[in-house]
């Protein structure tokens, strides 16, 4: 009696995930199509940008307090003051500026996303653009993707700033380590890479964030709960979705760009 229930859920699987990656290659067959909608993702990265990026200041400021902490307390055990910074480089610019950055665009823009398309659907909006020959993707996928993945690559190199700020907020200020062995514990381990990593997946997960939950919306169920619904299983899966792109971007980046002491 089991084996039906199991060989149901594997076909719902199945096809949402069908359905998803269907919708994410016509987002990318439609990119580079004219017309561009260019103040239409203007106003979207805006608006994603607005309401994202002070909880990511915020959540990331008080990582680098934590972290700072943490690394702080190891590093005094040993006399390696000048560690403290290489170490806060390597955990706010790798993977917390981005990951924190995008999991308050996901908890904030991503489900913004999902309540508009999915309003849309059960408003029967979705399919009345398709009557009148509109492109629902093009028309109001598209510009959401590309502006999620520039306020995210934007608000990724403000994010870092801010963590490393508050890293030396508590080793710095609070704790009185010298701030030129700080700053000059930068170069210790961090470099260029580093940074260009953080912006790649800045972009990268603003894309993965935008196309999960325009899929959520699109294929929201009838009613208000339909909607709240699918705002909540966005959120849930847009996060675990950016955890499993994190460690594959990190093993990719580590097996072409090994870690070497300067």
């Amino acid at each position: 009696m089991a084996f039906p229930a199991v060989r149901g859920k594997a076909d719902t699987f199945l096809d949402e995930s069908g359905k998803f990656y269907a919708l994410l290659a016509d987002v990318v067959v439609r990119i580079p199509r004219p017309p561009f909608k260019l103040k239409e993702i203007a106003r979207q990265t805006w608006f994603i940008a607005s309401v994202s990026l002070l909880p990511a200041l915020l959540l990331t400021l008080s990582f680098g307090l934590v972290i700072g902490l943490e690394v702080y307390n190891i590093t005094r055990q040993f006399g390696a003051d000048s560690a403290q910074g290489a170490a806060m480089v390597l955990a706010i610019v790798r993977e917390i500026g981005p990951l924190g950055t995008t999991f308050m665009m996901a908890a904030a823009g991503g489900t913004a996303i999902t309540a508009d398309l999915g309003a849309r659907k059960v408003r029967d909006e979705i399919d009345a653009m398709k009557v009148m020959s509109v492109d629902p993707i093009k028309d109001l996928v598209v510009p959401r993707v590309i502006a999620a993945a520039l306020a995210t690559l934007l608000m990724t190199a403000i994010v870092i700033v801010g963590g490393i700020f508050g890293g030396y907020l508590y080793a710095v200020v609070l704790k009185g380590t010298n701030s030129g062995a700080y700053f000059q514990g930068f170069n210790t381990l961090a470099r260029m890479p580093d940074l260009y990593l953080a912006l790649t997946k800045g972009f990268v997960f603003g894309i993965v964030a935008a196309s999960i939950s325009a899929w959520k919306g699109l294929y929201a169920k009838s009613g208000p709960s339909g909607v709240g619904m699918a705002v909540n299983r966005g959120v849930v899966l847009t996060l675990v979705a950016l955890v499993v792109v994190n460690l594959i971007m990190t093993f990719a980046y580590f097996s072409l760009v090994p870690d070497a002491i300067r």
